[in-house]
């Protein structure tokens, strides 16, 4: 039965933020805030807190002699995009088909690197450096809290010292591009204080300068290097990079000022606010101005109204979703202290919930529109050689990093991937045509910098030897329109991103002689390998799950996308050509798994992190309930994986959520969130690899919203796979494809009221235990529904 619903007034959404910290309140606010708070200074970079504006962020970690705030900007990357687009020449590809086609597949695996990989690359993003607020002499520390407000996106800290409050509160503001410190004391003396800024050196090299030109006033100039840097795997020093300045500005009440040994010597101070700015010759030509600008657009405001400003703008985004799970009386427990507990096998849905909502925190304050995008320590990176470059991974880790974008409602945030992916395009057609012979469309390889090097970067054939990074992310252009239905958005950057991938695909693949369909080779599975026919390990294959299930996707999505523009051409007609006769991606083995190559091999590694070949199930739709064989297929495949130590690292832990979400395994999901808190996350609930890797953190967040809500076949599933001990809770402001804000309400582990609000009219099917109606929505009109689909006046 159809029914039309219309607009029903004064009901309210239930769902409600909690606080970690019992003394925490919010001015304004219906909902308590959710908070990490600590009784002590972080002993550890891991134990610092973030704050970000998108571009420019900073680590708190709250120490009380010498405070250290440590500092990112998010294009501080050595070199330039002058190391080519290609390696390689499509005479070397008709060799490495023929090594495979011939078995010779150990052969393939040295020849693919020599022939097209650029090797082991040291080309790294690095730290801006840090600021130090030194008070001295080690003084006695009472009443000692530390926290980090998400709602406000708020670092505080706060102690008493000789009988006197002290405060240090810090922020990042997108409004008006600057780290804010405050400084206050009730102490009658005032503060007594240094400040100083440093960075790093790069291998011996010093690597900024640093100047007082007034007695308020530091200057820290820099250009990015990398001495250590490698190309090829061999020896690559750069002396060149990015340019930047950091300007330092306090503003003290009370007190004297005056320029010590090239630091700030603040005396007698009761309240001092600093503003930090950092600007780059990678934004701006003349970045020294653009910093003068910035800090002169300060001056006729306090810290009350930027910060004022700062909340007004961060909660625009942040307060879309709340979420409650309830154990609020786990409040009073310090962040660490709840963590250890649940190490130690304990539950706590309350801290599942902050984690959740800590993931769409860090997305808002490492990727806004106009920045670059998270790459994989989001922006948050103290090192001058960040472990794996803090680049940008294709073969899962910049995809993670965006998948709770669309569901949890922070779609603008994914904008930043779109500018640089297109970036990445336009190197890539030449990358496609000089090193493959493709003269249409473009290829990306597994891992790439800011430069957008579209080329293949490996030491060894299975660790990233793989041409799929660009295939797989065109995907988010399509699920980006989706979750938002821009069809603006769909027309000038979504399809034309698909067309180029699916072009590349097109001539990309081979007739396979004995089966006549199109095939994909030479391929690999990321990061792993098999047991080729003489009992020795190799990589590159004939055909392999993931590459066939990704170009299936981009020919899927292509056309999809076609559809919606009304596009019927002879580029359509191709792709649907291809499509009907490509290598089926989705292969059931004779134990009932889905094979990972297009042959039943032994894996020397039963238990790899990576589960490729289950691509079509999470992120793809390929398979669902509806195809019972494969559906089974991929639980048995994760069960394999599972009983041979499988899921070890946080982003595969993360990744196995959304797999449980999307096979309706409650119980597997609740096991594997909690095992993601108990083995993978700091004391900060930064996720770890180990070490800090910011994707699973993204990847956790994407699967609880998985857990409550999914939107990837053609009917809404309302909490498909709700943890059994989360019996009460809500959610309020999920997101469904087609533009569908969903709240939910439920008790006893049962729904109560769900919520819905489409941003079109629609007809839209809807599923909860067993009950299935198909309801025709209103544009922008709010309706609410029982446990039974029956509307709630």
């Amino acid at each position: 039965m159809m029914h039309k619903f219309t607009l029903i007034l004064g009901l309210l959404v239930g769902g409600t933020l909690f606080s970690c910290s019992p003394n925490v309140s919010n001015e304004n606010q219906d909902t308590a805030s959710t908070v990490l708070w600590y009784e002590q200074p972080a002993a550890t970079w891991e134990e610092a807190l973030p704050v970000g504006n998108g571009r420019l962020g900073a680590m708190v970690f709250g120490q009380t002699n010498t405070e250290r705030i440590q500092l990112n900007e998010d294009s501080m990357w050595p070199g330039a995009a002058d190391w080519g687009d290609s390696k390689g020449t499509p005479a070397d590809l008709a060799k490495l088909r023929k090594l495979v086609k011939s078995g010779k597949v150990h052969q393939a695996d040295k020849s693919i690197i020599d022939m097209f990989s650029y090797k082991a690359i040291v080309r790294s993003h690095q730290t801006m450096g840090d600021l130090y607020i030194d008070f001295g002499e080690d003084r006695e520390i009472k009443n000692y809290t530390r926290k980090l407000s998400l709602d406000d996106a708020l670092a505080t800290v706060s102690y008493q010292s000789g009988g006197a409050q002290f405060t240090e509160e810090v922020f990042a503001s997108a409004v008006d591009d600057v780290l804010v410190i405050r400084l206050t004391t009730t102490d009658e003396a005032g503060m007594d204080f240094n400040l100083s800024l440093d960075r790093p050196e790069d291998n011996g090299h010093p690597t900024v300068q640093v100047n007082a030109p007034s007695d308020n006033e530091l200057i820290m100039n820099g250009e990015v290097t990398q001495y250590e840097g490698s190309k090829g795997g061999q020896p690559t020093p750069l002396d060149y990079g990015v340019k930047f300045q950091t300007k330092l500005k306090v503003i003290p009440t009370g007190g004297t000022t005056s320029v010590e040994n090239g630091a700030l010597r603040l005396e007698g101070v009761k309240e001092a606010t600093i503003y930090l700015v950092c600007n780059t010759s990678y934004y701006h030509e003349d970045y020294a101005a653009k910093n003068d600008e910035s800090l002169q657009g300060l001056d006729s405001k306090g810290f009350k109204e930027l910060l004022s400003a700062h909340k007004e703008d961060f909660s625009q985004f942040y307060s879309r979703v709340d979420l409650d799970l309830g154990d609020h009386e786990l409040d009073s427990l310090a962040t660490d202290k709840r963590l250890k507990r649940v190490q130690d096998g304990a539950k706590d849905a309350g801290l599942a919930a902050t984690l959740f909502q800590y993931g769409r925190y860090l997305l808002i304050s490492s990727s806004r529109p106009g920045t670059n995008p998270a790459n994989l320590q989001g922006l948050w990176n103290k090192d001058i050689k960040a472990p794996w470059n803090a680049d940008y991974h294709l073969n899962i880790n910049l995809q993670m990093n965006y998948w709770p974008a669309g569901p949890t409602n922070l779609s603008e945030m994914q904008l930043p991937l779109f500018d640089y992916v297109d970036q990445l395009i336009e190197r890539g057609k030449v990358t496609a045509k000089d090193q493959y012979g493709i003269h249409r469309g473009s290829v990306m390889h597994q891992a790439s910098d800011l430069w957008a090097a579209p080329w293949m970067r490996a030491k060894r054939a299975y660790w990233g030897a793989w041409i799929h990074g660009g295939g797989w992310i065109s995907r988010h252009y399509w699920e980006h329109f989706q979750f938002t239905g821009d069809t603006t958005f769909l027309k000038e950057r979504g399809y034309p991103a698909l067309k180029e991938f699916a072009a590349f695909y097109m001539d990309w693949l081979q007739k396979d002689e004995q089966t006549g369909l199109y095939i994909s080779y030479p391929e690999t599975s990321p990061e792993n390998s098999y047991l080729a026919h003489d009992g020795e390990p190799a990589a590159v294959s004939y055909g392999a799950a993931m590459g066939h299930q990704i170009i299936r996707d981009v020919f899927q999505n292509t056309l999809a996308a076609a559809k919606v523009l009304s596009i019927e051409n002879n580029f359509t007609k191709e792709v649907e050509e291809k499509l009907a006769v490509l290598y089926p991606g989705v292969a059931i083995g004779p134990d009932g798994r889905i094979l990972e190559w297009n042959e039943p091999y032994e894996e020397p590694e039963k238990g790899h992190r990576h589960m490729s070949h289950l691509y079509a199930l999470h992120p793809a739709d390929d398979i669902t309930e509806s195809i019972p064989e494969a559906f089974a297929g991929a639980q048995k495949t994760i069960d394999y994986r599972l009983q041979h130590g499988g899921a070890g690292t946080g982003w595969s832990r993360a990744w196995m959520i959304s797999f449980n979400a999307r096979l309706l395994d409650k119980e597997s999901a609740e096991d594997n969130l909690y095992k993601l808190l108990q083995v993978s996350t700091g004391k900060n609930l930064f996720n770890e690899h180990p070490p800090f890797q910011i994707d699973g953190n993204f990847g956790y967040t994407a699967g609880i919203a998985e857990l409550l809500l999914q939107s990837h076949e053609d009917f809404l599933r309302i909490l498909p796979a709700l943890p059994e001990s989360w019996q009460n809770g809500s959610v309020k402001g999920l997101v469904a494809r087609g533009n569908i804000e969903v709240d939910i309400i439920w008790e006893g582990g049962q729904l109560l009221k769900l919520g819905l609000k489409s941003a079109s009219n629609q007809t839209k099917p809807i599923f909860y235990n067993g009950n299935k109606l198909a309801l025709t929505l209103a544009a922008n009109e709010k309706i609410w529904l029982d446990k039974d689909f029956n509307l709630i006046d």
